[in-house]
Formats: C-alpha cells, structure tokens, sequence
C-alpha cells in the first residue's frame, strides 16, 4: 500500500479548524486557533480536541484503506470502557465500522473530579476492506467519544485518490451541548446532527461540545466567521446543568451571541433550538450532578428561591420570547424550535441516565430535527 498525505494533499478534514501537531501526526480541533488562549480550562479544551463532526474525505479507487490513528478518551472508574469507532461512508452508503482497539484513557473518578488517572494505549490501525475498484467518495468519520491523532493514510499502491469535488450540498453549522456532542451514540454517524445531515443531505459542521454550550463569545465570533447555509443554536441545558447564569444574564448573552452571528450572517437561516426533556430539572433549577445510581439529578438545596434562577422550562420560555417577540420584527430569519419536540416527556425511555439519550433516542431527534428544519416548509430552508 502508499501512504496518502494528510495535510497539502486531496485529503479534506471537514469539521476542523485547527490542529495539534507532533512528530507523530496531526489531531484535528473544533474551534480555530486564535480561540486558544480564551478556551477557560482542561475540560473546554478536550471537547474542542475531541472528533465530534470531523471526518476525512476524498475520492478513491482503492478497493482498501488503511488509517493509523492514536486515539485519547475517558472513562469513569465505575464503568466498562467503550471502545472509540470510526466509520467509512462510501458514497452515502451505510457506514462501516472499525473499531479502535487500543486508545489511551483518563480514569475520572465519579465522586472525586480531581482524582484522575491514565491508562496508556499504542496507535491502532484501522482497515476497510472490499470496497470495489470503483471511484467513490470516501469519508471517514472520527470517533465522537475521542480526541484522535491522525498519524498515516493508505491506500492500494496503483489505486488514485483525489479531492472530493463539491456538489453544492448546502453546508449546516450547529451548536450545542453533550445532547448535541453525542458521546452516548453508537458511533459518529449516529449523533443526532449527523442523522439529520445525512438525511437532508447537507454538510454537517458540529459545534457540539459536551458541557461547555454557555454561549461564549470566542464561539459566537467562530460561527460568525465560518461559511454557512443554515446555522442551529441548541441552547439552555448546559447554563441549567452547571447553574452558570440567572435570567437577567442569560437573556442578553443570547441576544449578543445572535447580534455577533448576524455580523458574518445577516440573512442566513438561524434556528434557536431550546432544550430537549430532563426531568430534574424541568421545574427545578441546577445545578445537576452525577447520583450514585448513574443518573443525573438536581443537587436539592435552596437554589430554587434564588431570584432569577433558571429551569428548563423558564429557559423554553425565554429563548421563545426572544425569537418570537423579541427580534421577530427585524430578522425574518430567525426561528425557534421547542426541544420538546425533538424529545419530550414521552421519549423518556430512551433517556438512560435521565439527562443523555441513547442511540435510538439520538437517531429519533436526528430524524425529527430533519423534517422540522430541513423538510418542506422547514425553519432551515
């Protein structure tokens, strides 16, 4: 087999706007460079390195491909760790999966934050086989449960591989929270925004970053700077969960994030999305945490007396009256979409640890958002 470059070469890294290099290889990042020295801490940063969204794609005849990664996850002490998973799109086909055998790993200690351990892996190297000796377009999409360095491409030695021609799929930028991150699915083509992508045909461009969806500005600016067809803002849970604004606050830092977006973006399709069922915290405020039982629950206190506390359905209500009462008057395209009917009370099967949904909840919310957003008469047309 040949080695493909990875960067100065056909190879295209969607979803990634900047990347961490070593001797050994390049790990893409989410958020670009310039954002670095705002980004506030460890955990922000993991989720910006983390494969959310991001895949390599070209054109190729190889009826193989080989790709060298390192992967580097977590785990929580009390659970079985689960493998990352990288999977081949060729030509819009089903996925097939290869798993990352050996992966580096962060022991998180479910009651101690501060106790934190690590588990070292060797670099895996995944292979897709069978694939026909027919040009197709290839991607391959990145472990959303992982930060991956990327450290060689192959292909069959007389096979040709080219750039992926652009074939005017318009391109969705979306933000949000774990609930958009979607480290409970299956593997990356199962998060929700990859469904929904995937189902309309468009290009997907995840911003989806597990706890960190607390409207900050750096991402405002990014959004506002990044090339976009229709852009969605899945906002609230995250300024719930770790109990970070009160409603005099939470209102005009949504105003300010939509005026930054509208900058870059001034007659762009925007969907402000609001959050999707949590039982905890519907009518009770946060901030939530982890149980001994593996759920996710309000911390009881006295927090629900404090003026201007947020629950989810006060959230609901706000993010509404922005859109709707608001702004409605001057940006005609601008819309609001209740996460309730992405996931509502009724789907609370699918909600194992009452805060996260699982595969089918996630496949369920991806088909949902596509025909609410992209189907006829939908917020994104």
């Amino acid at each position: 087999m040949r080695t493909v470059p990875l960067e100065n070469g056909p190879v295209a890294i969607v979803g990634a706007l900047d990347f961490d290099r070593s001797p050994t290889g390049i790990s893409p990042r989410r958020l670009p460079a310039w954002t670095r020295p705002q980004i506030p801490d460890i955990f922000m940063n993991s989720m910006v390195a983390m494969a959310s969204g991001v895949r390599l794609a070209f054109t190729t005849d190889s009826d193989s491909i080989e790709l060298d990664v390192m992967a580097t996850t977590f785990r929580y002490s009390t659970m079985v760790a689960r493998p990352p998973l990288c999977q081949l799109v060729a030509d819009d086909a089903t996925p097939v999966d290869a798993v990352v055998e050996s992966a580096n790993y962060f022991v998180l200690d479910p009651i101690d934050p501060t106790n934190i351990g690590f588990e070292p892996g060797a670099p895996a190297t995944l292979r897709f086989d069978g694939l026909g000796a027919a040009s197709k377009r290839c991607e391959i999409w990145l472990p959303q449960t992982a930060s991956v360095e990327l450290q060689a491409l192959r292909v069959d030695g007389r096979a040709d591989v080219a750039a992926t021609p652009s074939d005017g799929r318009r391109r969705w930028l979306h933000y949000g929270s774990s609930i958009s991150h979607c480290m409970e699915a299956d593997g990356p083509t199962s998060t929700w925004p990859a469904v929904a992508a995937r189902q309309a045909g468009i290009e997907l461009f995840s911003l989806g970053l597990a706890g960190e969806c607390m409207l900050d500005h750096f991402v405002a600016r990014t959004i506002r700077d990044q090339p976009a067809d229709a852009i969605s803002l899945k906002l609230g849970i995250n300024i719930v969960n770790g109990d970070t604004m009160r409603e005099r606050t939470f209102m005009p830092a949504v105003h300010g994030m939509l005026d930054t977006i509208r900058d870059g973006h001034p007659t762009t399709p925007i969907l402000v999305v609001s959050p999707i069922f949590c039982p905890s915290v519907e009518d009770q405020p946060g901030p939530t945490m982890l149980l001994a039982d593996g759920t996710f629950g309000a911390i009881p206190g006295e927090r629900e007396s404090r003026e201007g506390a947020l629950t989810l359905r006060r959230i609901r209500e706000i993010l509404n009256d922005i859109v709707a009462t608001r702004r409605d008057a001057g940006d005609l395209r601008l819309a609001y979409l209740d996460g309730l009917d992405l996931f509502g009370a009724a789907d609370v099967d699918d909600l194992p640890d009452l805060l996260h949904p699982n595969n089918d909840g996630y496949r369920r919310m991806g088909e949902r958002f596509a025909a609410l957003a992209f189907g006829p008469g939908g917020h994104l047309q």
